[in-house]
């Protein structure tokens, strides 16, 4: 069972958020809140898999409620909730360790799906914000992104890159194991050590230096192996 704390400032949101996931038996909501300092709470009191954040609320938001909740309960992944209007706020949720992306707007089966995936150790970029993360990436510096990238990917072994190169489509530890044929404890080691070689606080911070480093088709030029 995946134990989510729910968090958005407007009642009919959390209602249809709510309503979205009690249809899958998979999922069960432990708690709701209103801002984001009831969610850190909230958080504290269950100890949940995942928070679901609105991006913006009254008082702490979802962004100061990220910082939170992963400095102080790393066993809750943070999922945010966002809209188009609001990309200038992911740079600073990534920042603060959040494992998931998903547009209020989108298809619920995204807002499952992800969940899902930051459940078991994954991480979820909806794809229409993937697309528009990437399109800003390509905006910025990508020559001085993409060096620094593949400095940074270039500290890695060639099974750290494989392992890396499969977070970036948001497998878990068991998936991935179960696609290179190893067990999913020799996985975590290696994740660990991704993380830590790239200085990234999580997999979302991993598989964006993997596209700027060119580790997925459309970023720079791949590093030599």
């Amino acid at each position: 069972m995946i134990r989510i704390v729910l968090a958005d400032d407007e009642t009919m949101v959390r209602a249809g958020m709510r309503a979205i996931l009690s249809a899958d038996p998979a999922i069960e909501v432990v708690g709701e809140a209103a801002d984001g300092a009831e969610a850190v709470a909230l958080v504290g009191a269950h100890l949940p898999d995942v928070a679901l954040l609105d991006v913006q609320m009254p008082g702490t938001g979802g962004l100061e409620a990220t910082e939170a909740i992963t400095g102080r309960f790393p066993g809750t992944a943070v999922v945010i909730l966002t809209t188009f209007s609001e990309d200038a706020y992911i740079a600073r949720a990534l920042s603060g360790g959040a494992s998931g992306f998903v547009l209020k707007t989108g298809d619920p089966r995204e807002l499952v799906a992800g969940l899902h995936a930051v459940a078991k150790g994954g991480a979820y970029l909806s794809p229409e914000i993937a697309h528009r993360l990437i399109a800003e990436l390509r905006g910025t510096d990508r020559m001085a992104r993409g060096t620094a990238a593949r400095e940074r990917v270039g500290r890695l072994s060639a099974r750290e890159r494989d392992v890396l190169a499969l977070i970036t489509e948001g497998l878990s530890n068991e998936d991935i194991a179960e696609r290179l044929g190893i067990v999913p404890g020799t996985v975590k080691v290696h994740v660990g050590s991704i993380l830590t070689r790239l200085d990234a606080r999580n997999r979302v911070q991993a598989a964006i230096l993997a596209y700027e480093a060119g580790l997925i088709a459309g970023g720079p030029s791949a590093p030599e192996r």
